[in-house]
């Protein structure tokens, strides 16, 4: 079972003492070559503070976002878990994870960088800026990652829940077998509405509540019927597709 999720635009800073990037340690080693490739191109960005804020959508008084990527190979590292700080991360609040809780996140919980591609929620990576529509020189991240994702992701034996945003799906297309959570509110009347802001929120306590199930489902079926027994809303939607309901 997979729970494939979306990163964060804000990142915590810092990490730990004496640590630093080392691209071996990542899990989806197959993914070596493009990570490579993308800190190259990265480092010689950064070499431009005008072009880097430019190309990652910063003001120039950004600066601390731009040194973030000058020290990205040098700078201490974080869980990928403990490092992204946006709202789907506030609902799932890994810094109150149990030893236990955190082991089965890094053996389901998949997190989709725009820097490094799939990373597991245990894998070790610094401070950042990069996102899905970041322009790096010489290089386009569509035909960067969706390949090779897209290529992992179809291999994967189990159940895949795909949390993440249309715009990283596009980076990676998930195979016919996964499954995509739809956050979606319902009126009086019956009729769903998706929603934008707090669909982080509620993917965010979804994953939390399956990590501390500690159940690993193999179906949807599994999963339909583990969610229902706790209360949670999550109900077929359409083909390839569930609805969260909150």
């Amino acid at each position: 079972m997979r729970l494939l999720l979306p990163p964060s635009e804000t990142k915590a800073d810092g990490g730990i003492s004496g640590t630093r990037l080392d691209l071996a340690s990542l899990s989806f080693t197959e993914l070596t070559p493009e990570r490579t490739r993308a800190l190259s191109a990265l480092r010689v960005l950064s070499r431009n503070l005008g072009a880097s804020a430019s190309a990652l959508g910063l003001g120039v008084n950004r600066r601390a976002e731009i040194d973030r990527n000058r020290a990205v190979t040098t700078s201490p590292v974080l869980p990928a878990v403990d490092r992204y700080t946006g709202v789907l991360y506030e609902g799932l609040d890994a810094e109150s994870l149990s030893d236990t809780a955190r082991e089965f996140a890094g053996h389901h919980v998949v997190i989709h960088s725009a820097l490094f591609g799939l990373v597991s929620a245990s894998d070790l990576i610094p401070a950042y800026r990069l996102s899905h529509n970041s322009r790096l020189p010489g290089l386009s991240m569509t035909k960067l990652w969706r390949t090779p994702i897209a290529g992992l992701l179809a291999r994967e034996p189990g159940l895949v829940l795909d949390l993440r945003s249309e715009s990283y799906a596009k980076l990676g297309p998930p195979p016919p077998t996964a499954w995509f959570v739809h956050v979606v509110s319902e009126g009086e009347d019956g009729r769903r509405t998706a929603l934008s802001h707090f669909n982080k929120k509620a993917k965010g306590l979804f994953v939390r509540a399956v990590i501390d199930s500690g159940e690993v489902h193999d179906t949807v079926d599994s999963v339909l019927a583990w969610a229902s027994a706790r209360g949670i809303r999550l109900e077929f939607s359409g083909a390839g597709v569930l609805d969260l309901v909150v």
